[in-house]
């Protein structure tokens, strides 16, 4: 009996930690992240991203009340059945209109945070709004993600992202997780030097931003958003979009909570 009891311990213990580990990263640029979203925005916001362990934001407005929206967006979630901790970057060093900060926020029974999180100085003088890297933990495992933003499309994307490439090499011992709006579709070259390391995107083909009118049940534009990891080093077990939108009656009130829909990878650090 003794015996018998021991192993169902083990066993017990053993689904625990892999429960643990398994950690669910959801990530979304949500247009203009400040003062300018309402409590009930802010309520749909929480709801949508609610069962997730770790929400990695872009487009947090620089000035006032960006870092108060994210505050806020933490308190709600706080009150609906987990504790959740955040933080804030520093505003990133493009020029004024460009300028923006990123933020994330995790819950704390699924994951908590090593050290600080910092904003990506090497290359901070060619990328406009240079990523925000922050290291989690989770049974154990760390990765590291790194939050961007991409300049727009006219303004070529690729011109900044192909610094990437060179982040493994400054960071070799972090597992780096590169999450966000990129502005460009995972299939364009720039994107070689990292898919060549070992990374791979979690779509392929997968629009995530919202056209301003449907053309036949078709909402979405471009394939702008994504989550790009080592398959050496990580596990994805489940990848996916959050078609939001479908909620409103009208693509117009769909895009005051965002022109972006949230994208999310579940994921097994090794």
């Amino acid at each position: 009996m003794k015996k018998t009891n021991l192993g169902i311990f083990f066993i017990i213990i053993f689904l625990s930690l892999s429960t643990y580990s398994q950690t669910t990263i959801c990530s979304w640029n949500l247009k203009d992240f400040g003062k300018s979203k309402s409590d009930s925005e802010l309520e749909f916001i929480a709801n949508t991203v609610k069962n997730y362990d770790v929400l990695a934001i872009q487009e947090v407005v620089a000035g006032d009340g960006g870092a108060q929206a994210v505050a806020r967006l933490s308190d709600i979630l706080n009150r609906k059945g987990a504790k959740w901790d955040y933080t804030i970057s520093n505003p990133t060093s493009g020029n004024s209109y460009k300028r923006e900060r990123y933020a994330f926020i995790w819950k704390t029974s699924k994951v908590r945070t090593v050290g600080k999180g910092w904003l990506e100085v090497n290359f901070s003088l060619q990328i406009d709004r240079e990523p925000f890297f922050q290291t989690f933990e989770s049974g154990g495992k760390q990765f590291t993600l790194v939050n961007f933003h991409a300049i727009t499309k006219a303004m070529q994307p690729e011109t900044e992202i192909k610094y990437f490439k060179f982040l493994p090499a400054e960071y070799p011992d972090k597992n780096l997780i590169f999450c966000g709006d990129f502005n460009c579709p995972q299939s364009h070259t720039v994107f070689n030097p990292l898919k060549g390391m070992g990374y791979k995107p979690i779509f392929a083909g997968q629009k995530t931003s919202l056209r301003q009118t449907c053309i036949e049940g078709d909402c979405l534009a471009s394939e702008y958003d994504n989550i790009f990891y080592n398959q050496t080093k990580v596990e994805a077990q489940e990848a996916g979009v959050i078609h939001f939108y479908k909620i409103f009656s009208n693509m117009a009130d769909a895009e005051l909570i965002s022109d972006h829909v949230p994208i999310y990878l579940k994921l097994l650090v090794k």
